[in-house]
């Protein structure tokens, strides 16, 4: 049994990343970026208008005649004396002859000339050529994840493919045979599987919509048998289930028996402490325990900074915040402890009903309070350290 600081690291150590790929920009929100982007134009490419207005050269002069117009989409570089201005909206070129632009609400205006009431400060209200990024300026780096934002930037330079890395396919295995689909009528002595589902949604929840439920008895030969056809076909295989010690998990030795390599094998931690972690070729196997607590908690320590480290991300793990604990706490049996709580802008609450079958508390909470193995006691009003959780 190791520490959770170890299986960290283990899993850090052994999950490669995906191979790579060329996407439409329009398509790739939630991927990450797998090379640097480099700006192929000026951005503005010229001198624009930042407003509805009139173009000038800045001077003490207050009274301009207008000379020509200026709109969204023209190009015609209007020559301007002293004395001249242009009409000009949110957006047109900015000819070169002017310096400063003069919102519209500031002018008194007829069709031949404008009077400035308020006169701006030069330069004023003109966006210079190259203000966001110039050519040939780095983008976006390597590892950088694309988001609503990125792709309408990546847009306006006018670059529609990308290089990114590919999301793994996923599989989910739900063993145990007193698991009912929810729909199914439930007979007695059987429950409702929840786990298959409720880890779909938090892979969702990284942009992972690449993923296929199976389910199997507890029985050696059928979940060797199952195994031996996910391991060929997916990237990241998650089991719920089967993984403990009971006369009726048989997970950890089908999988041995397909040929997975063991990297470790239960974690000195509450709850989740039997989790198996294994590869074979570039495939990643999380056996997960069945209690639904249980497997969400390993979902967020372990399983999703492995598949943010596969998918090229630059930050894998989830920020961690520090609030004030707001009862005493003692921790009695030397694992490292996640408790779910409620925390606010200063304090955090643990919250009732910890046990590792139950996910109404988990439902309610909003992080992970952490409690290190080898820290027997907290006092109220000590620091302590929070995983805030979707």
């Amino acid at each position: 049994m190791i520490e959770v600081s170890t299986a960290i690291e283990i899993i850090e150590a052994n999950s490669p990343k995906m191979a790579v790929k060329q996407i439409k920009v329009r398509k790739a929100l939630g991927y990450v970026l797998a090379e640097k982007i480099i700006s192929p134009i000026n951005m503005p490419p010229f001198r624009q208008s930042a407003m509805d207005g009139y173009a000038f050269k800045h001077s003490i002069r207050h009274q301009y005649d207008i000379v020509g117009t200026s709109q969204a989409g023209d190009h015609e570089n209007i020559k301007l004396k002293n004395t001249e201005a242009v009409r000009i909206f949110t957006g047109a070129f900015v000819p070169d002859d002017a310096d400063t632009v003069v919102m519209q609400e500031d002018v008194m205006a007829n069709k031949d000339s404008i009077l400035i009431a308020a006169m701006p400060e030069k330069l004023a209200n003109v966006r210079p050529k190259g203000e966001q990024i110039t050519k040939d300026e780095v983008v976006f780096e390597a590892n950088t994840l694309i988001t609503p934002a990125a792709i309408g930037f990546l847009a306006s330079l006018g670059i529609t493919e990308i290089t990114v890395y590919n999301k793994p396919k996923v599989a989910i295995l739900v063993t145990g045979n007193e698991l009912t689909e929810p729909g199914k009528k439930l007979k007695k002595g059987k429950i409702f599987e929840s786990n298959s589902v409720m880890l779909e949604a938090a892979l969702q929840t990284i942009g992972i919509h690449k993923t296929k439920i199976y389910r199997v008895k507890d029985n050696l030969k059928a979940t060797k048998n199952i195994l031996k056809d996910i391991l060929k076909k997916y990237d990241v295989v998650l089991i719920s289930g089967g993984i403990s010690v009971g006369d009726y998990d048989f997970v950890k030795e089908a999988l041995l028996q397909n040929g997975v390599k063991e990297l470790f094998y239960k974690i000195n931690q509450k709850p989740g402490k039997p989790m198996f972690f294994g590869s074979k070729d570039e495939t990643l196997v999380f056996a997960l325990p069945g209690n639904p607590a249980s497997s969400l908690t390993n979902f967020y320590i372990y399983v999703l900074p492995a598949i943010k480290s596969r998918v090229g991300s630059s930050e894998i793990h989830k920020p961690k915040l520090v609030r004030k604990l707001n009862s005493d706490f003692k921790n009695k049996i030397g694992k490292t402890l996640f408790l779910k709580a409620l925390y606010d802008e200063t304090n955090v609450t643990i919250l009732e009903s910890q046990s590792s079958a139950m996910l109404n508390t988990f439902a309610a909470a909003n992080c992970l309070l952490i409690v290190p193995h080898d820290v027997e006691e907290y006092k109220k009003d000590q620091e302590v350290v929070l995983l805030p959780i979707e």
